[in-house]
Order: C-alpha cells, then structure tokens, then sequence
C-alpha cells in the first residue's frame, strides 16, 4: 500500500500523455506535477521534493536517460523510465544511468500503478527505535537499520533498488543469493529482468568496491548467484 499523497513528477513532452497520467495518478491517492521537458523538470526539482520521477525516454532537447544520468549526481529520487516496447538497449541504457525502473510503451494503466508501488515500498524507511547495525566494506560502511550507504564521512547515493539490494544482501551476509531470487524479492517475477539485475549488481560495485572489476565484497559465487562479504 502506497504512502498517502506521496508526490509524483511526470515528465512527458506529449500534452495528451502527460494530462492522462496525471488525472490517472491523482484518482489513484498522488499528488501529481506535470513537465513537458528536461528544462521545465529541473526547475520543478530544484525548488520541490518528489517521492518519484516518472520520465519518457524519448524527448525533445534532453532526452530521458540523460536527464536520469544528470539527476543522479545530486538526487536519489526514484526514477521510472517510460520507453516505447522496441527499445532494450534504452531500458539497459537508462538502468545503467540511474533509473531503478522502466516500463514499455503502451502498458496498462494498473501495471504502472504497480510498479510504482514495488518502487515506493523499496524506498529505505529510517528508523530510530534501535541502536544502528552496520556492515564494514573497507572504506565503506552501511548503516542496516537507516539504508544508508557512507565511505569517510561521504554518504553515497544509492538507487531505491540499489537500496533495496543492499537491504537483501545485508540480511544475508557471507550467504548466496541467486539471480532469480533477487528478482522475486525485488517486486518482479519475470527472469528476464536478471539482466536487469546484473546490472544493478554492477552499478552497485562501483560505489562498494576500490576495484569493480575484482569484486572483494560483492561477489559472484559461480553457479550460485551474489553474495555479500563484509569485513
């Protein structure tokens, strides 16, 4: 069940797209903003907080994954790419630039409410009822209870689903996770979201690891899936 009134910006340059999904969310309990493109969505984020971004990929002047890739140098907002049904190397493309989901052009208007769900419930909620539990990664540490990533004294940001994976992997340290459960626990129950995850797995590398390419901490256990290994 979604948070009430969580606050939703849509970010479409097709006026009739935009005002459906609009009306369409706010039936369904969210506060929803409307931009027509890259420029009029940064004004939007530079004076207001959002829960989500839900963004077409295909836009006049700065397209959706630029956009995605921009974003996140300065904000963790759940990102929910729109992208048309043909365009897998987009969908890798803008997971690989920050986005924590996409959906293919036309959907079904209950599945975008679903999927916007699954992200909210991944968003790490804090907690402050007991004293914190955090895992050491060398120079990284992540706090359990909080979901927060540090290295120093630099919090790192993370993706709702990086979040939501090291939310996984952290109540399973030293064991390993296969491919399709991480998929399950994630909210999706098609295997081909694994490529997916594989990706995920190997954006988060580059924010746990001194050497993404020879994993110590986050590693693939042949035949078995990825295991956390903390310090």
């Amino acid at each position: 069940m979604t948070e009430p009134q969580a606050h939703l910006l849509v970010v479409d340059d097709d006026e009739r797209i935009r005002g459906l999904l609009q009306k369409f969310l706010i039936r369904n309990g969210f506060l929803v903003s409307v931009a027509r493109d890259g420029d009029q969505a940064r004004r939007l984020l530079s004076g207001l907080e959002f829960d989500m971004v839900i963004m077409d990929v295909m836009m006049p002047g700065t397209d959706g994954i630029s956009l995605t890739r921009e974003l996140r140098t300065r904000l963790q907002t759940p990102i929910l790419l729109l992208t048309a049904k043909g365009e897998t190397q987009s969908r890798i493309e803008g997971l690989e630039a920050g986005a924590d989901d996409y959906l293919a052009k036309p959907f079904e208007p209950r599945e975008l409410l679903l999927r916007i769900n699954a992200i909210l419930r991944r968003v790490p909620q804090v907690r402050a009822d007991a004293p914190p539990k955090v895992l050491h990664l060398g120079a990284v540490r992540y706090d359990m209870d909080r979901g927060e990533l540090w290295r120093g004294p630099d919090p790192v940001r993370l993706t709702a689903t990086e979040a939501a994976l090291m939310r996984i992997f952290s109540a399973h340290p030293g064991h390993a996770i296969s491919r399709e459960k991480l998929v399950a626990d994630l909210g999706r129950d098609d295997a081909a979201q694994e490529r997916a995850v594989d990706v995920q797995i190997t954006r988060l590398r580059r924010k746990i690891e001194e050497d993404p390419k020879q994993p110590r901490y986050l590693q693939t256990v042949r035949g078995e899936g990825y295991m956390l290994q903390p310090d």
